[in-house]
């Protein structure tokens, strides 16, 4: 069995997608998951399995919209992959609440930077299936729209932090 990081796309953010962490829990008890655990309510799971992290994707996909009558965005990270994001942070001496790691399910397109929009200081750079963004004065008030992350979900590095934790513990 392998630890498994799953992270959930527009999960209990903006009043959209509403999922009680104790329901997402059993689901993915019932899916077949073990040692199945939770990070605040923003969709984070910390799970077991022998399977694939396309076949926890898949079957996390069809049991979401089962449950959700919609389509929820899942991305699946091993332990490692999550410890080399760490790693990748290009920007490792900022407050880490103002960093984030938008992951996305394949490597982001050469050119993904060339159509951000709404930029104000924000700083931003390319990793392996990962865009980071440095929110240097916080994201509360940012306009910054970025097309390659449409289908991504951000975490900040205390969250992976976190979930790291979790996964190691």
């Amino acid at each position: 069995m392998k630890t498994w990081i799953v992270l959930l796309r527009a999960v209990n953010v903006g009043g959209t997608g509403k999922l009680p962490m104790a329901e997402l829990r059993a689901l993915c008890e019932d899916a077949g998951f073990a040692r199945v655990r939770t990070y605040i309510a923003s969709g984070n799971v910390v799970l077991r399995s022998a399977s694939t992290a396309r076949q926890v994707q898949e079957t996390l996909q069809d049991a979401l919209a089962r449950h959700a009558g919609r389509q929820v965005g899942v991305l699946v990270r091993s332990t490692a992959e999550m410890r080399q994001v760490l790693a990748d942070n290009p920007f490792p001496k900022a407050a880490p609440n103002r960093v984030v790691a938008i992951f996305l399910d394949r490597a982001p397109p050469a050119d993904a930077l060339e159509t951000v929009s709404g930029r104000k200081g924000e700083q931003l750079a390319l990793g392996r299936r990962e865009i980071y963004v440095h929110y240097g004065d916080g994201m509360a008030d940012s306009k910054l729209k970025i097309p390659a992350a449409k289908t991504g979900t951000a975490r900040n590095i205390n969250t992976i932090i976190r979930l790291l934790e979790m996964a190691n513990g």
